[in-house]
């Protein structure tokens, strides 16, 4: 990114986050289930080919929705956040994140959802930076970029 953003409380960073995080996701579900059903299917094939060994490579899709989480918030931003033009910064200085600090959003991301049913994105409705509760423990916050 070759902005430099002096001012990290304008609220021109922070403006229809919401709601562009919202279609940011559906549009990244979208594109995990396509890219998990081709991985499926060409586990499918492999284990056809192995005569049954390959299936055992099923086991590690359940991880999958983390790996892309985290690969791609350790870059900047997932696909989805990058076609709504957000971007995911430290929220010190705005930086890109360090690929740690992804990993732990990507797995409070994924326990707000299913161990805490949502709650910690109640936050997000609160908070003039619009931080949800893995933002905050992640040190992440979502800005705009365009």
């Amino acid at each position: 990114m070759s902005q430099t953003i002096t001012n990290f409380d304008s609220p021109a960073l922070f403006q229809g986050v919401i709601a562009r995080r919202l279609c940011a996701f559906v549009l990244d579900v979208i594109f995990m289930a396509i890219i998990g059903w081709v991985v499926a299917t060409n586990i499918f094939i492999f284990g056809l080919f192995t005569f049954g060994l390959g299936f055992f490579m099923f086991h590690i899709m359940p991880f999958f929705p983390i790996l892309y989480y985290t690969l791609a918030v350790a870059t900047g931003g997932t696909p989805g956040q990058r076609i709504f033009s957000l971007a995911v910064r430290q929220d010190a200085d705005l930086s890109a994140p360090s690929p740690a600090q992804a990993l732990v959003w990507a797995i409070l991301l994924w326990l707000s959802f299913f161990i805490l049913a949502g709650l910690p994105f109640a936050m997000a409705l609160v908070g003039s930076r619009h931080r949800a509760g893995h933002d905050v423990f992640s040190g992440l916050v979502i800005i705009r970029i365009a």
